[in-house]
């Protein structure tokens, strides 16, 4: 049974484009080089900050994020960032009593801007509010703590094995692997991403269907 559904953020229910041009623009940089180091560092396992210190060696990457705001363009978000799926797939879990959490390693910004988009969530926390960011165990116990359900019967869905399917499914959560963005679709068909997902899904629609075999998406106004 799954009493709760809590999910990322990032190439989970927004696309990262916005983001990563925005970092290019800022730095003066085509935004397809910046966009092939993220892809670079994902595949060679690093975190995706590394594609901004291959550009730009020696960069704060804080003060950077700090100078882009207090010019006026750092994070933005808008209907457009958001996957299409995310909505419907979101308020048919309400709708069957699911409770909702939206929950990813995000700025306390972008908490704020996801939060006015009034998303059929019943909570949307990120991890520098809680002051811990993933893959930590202590983000998880986080999760646990606002799932209001059994940590078994609490499904996580996230794009990236090291962030979210490997530590989620040690801190006893279900999990599900979705393929999409970089993280998604590199290692959607990896052995040891399959073997520890509980789930592999390829939509957000596909999760109504993990709760109520039954439901179809279709069945949906």
């Amino acid at each position: 049974m799954i009493r709760t559904v809590v999910l990322d953020v990032g190439e989970t229910l927004t696309r990262d484009d916005r983001y990563w041009a925005s970092w290019a623009d800022w730095l003066g940089v085509p935004r397809h080089t910046l966009s092939a180091l993220v892809g670079a560092v994902v595949v060679d396992g690093r975190d995706n900050a590394d594609a901004l210190r291959l550009l730009k060696p020696g960069i704060d990457v804080g003060a950077e994020y700090r100078a882009r705001e207090a010019a006026g363009r750092g994070e933005q978000l808008d209907e457009t960032d958001l996957y299409d799926d995310v909505r419907p797939a979101l308020a048919a879990l309400q709708a069957m009593g699911v409770r909702v959490v939206v929950a990813g390693n995000q700025s306390a910004k972008m908490g704020d801007l996801l939060r006015a988009r009034d998303l059929p969530a019943d909570l949307v926390v990120t991890s520098a509010e809680w002051g811990v960011a993933k893959p930590s165990p202590d983000f998880f116990h986080q999760v646990i703590g606002v799932a209001q359900a059994p940590a078994d019967q609490t499904l996580y869905v996230g794009d990236h094995p090291q962030n979210d399917i490997f530590p989620a499914a040690q801190a006893g959560l279900l999990t599900a692997h979705l393929r999409r963005g970089p993280w998604g679709h590199w290692w959607a068909d990896d052995e040891t991403v399959q073997q520890v997902a509980d789930y592999s899904i390829d939509s957000l629609l596909d999760i109504p269907t993990l709760v109520n075999p039954s439901w179809r998406s279709g069945s949906q106004g």
